[in-house]
């Protein structure tokens, strides 16, 4: 007997270059804020290492959730890349702020920095650099690995959105596997009855199908929050960008 296999068991993420590269951010960004801005009284320390580390944590859960959930992972996904955006635009203003020079294609610095920063995925080479760089080094840096970081997380979603036309979602594949349940099961009646053991494991795949639906929805409601959350944050980003405007 063949078993359906609707559930892959995905959700390793460690090994994934959008997830390495989300580390690097994440240490860069602690680095970064730590030696040029102050430690109290700027909220812009606390925004950055926010939207550094919503990036990471939201890769490693979209991709736990992948085995349940194909429309988790790429909401997930999606709020990774645009938390990484809001660091972007961060580390560009501190750039403009301060008088220093954002680097462009076809200086030497800029090139030299994109060839290093692609070659370099582990974030104890960015650890070991980062004391002898300057804070305009250090903001290109991390400007030129979230540049590369959106790209592969583009990629990602583009990957996911075509899978999930193509396989759709974990409803689709239940639906799947219980037409093949029933299937299965009315042929084995037509051919003489079932064995014991036969329908024994038959009434185990059905209610593991039930128990699937039941994390479906645990994941469902855990997104549900999850948006909620970064809908309040946004409004006090808005809010707090506006009391800036009218000081």
């Amino acid at each position: 007997m063949t078993k359906t296999q609707f559930l892959p068991q995905n959700g390793q993420y460690t090994h994934l270059l959008v997830y390495k590269k989300a580390q690097c951010i994440c240490d860069i960004t602690d680095f970064f804020c730590k030696c040029f801005l102050p430690p109290h009284g700027d909220r812009t320390v606390d925004q950055m290492r926010q939207a550094a580390r919503s990036g990471k944590q939201n890769i490693v859960e979209g991709t736990s959730a992948s085995a349940t959930s194909k429309e988790t992972e790429i909401k997930l996904i999606n709020v990774a890349k645009a938390s990484h955006q809001e660091l972007l635009e961060d580390y560009k203003d501190y750039l403009a702020h301060n008088n220093l020079n954002l680097w462009k294609a076809g200086e030497e610095k800029y090139e030299r920095t994109r060839h290093a920063c692609k070659e370099h995925n582990d974030r104890e080479f960015y650890n070991r650099i980062l004391p002898r760089c300057s804070d305009e080094a250090i903001a290109n840096i991390a400007i030129t690995i979230i540049y590369q970081e959106d790209k592969m997380l583009y990629n990602l979603l583009e990957t996911l959105k075509q899978e999930f036309l193509e396989q759709g979602g974990i409803r689709e594949e239940m639906t799947r596997g219980r037409l093949a349940y029933r299937a299965q099961q009315q042929q084995t009646f037509s051919a003489g009855g079932l064995h014991t053991r036969q329908y024994d494991d038959l009434e185990r795949r059905e209610k593991a199908v039930l128990l699937k639906e039941k994390h479906l929805k645990e994941w469902e409601e855990k997104l549900k929050k999850r948006e909620d959350e970064l809908a309040v944050r946004e409004d006090e980003i808005r809010r707090l960008i506006g009391g800036d405007k009218r000081l």
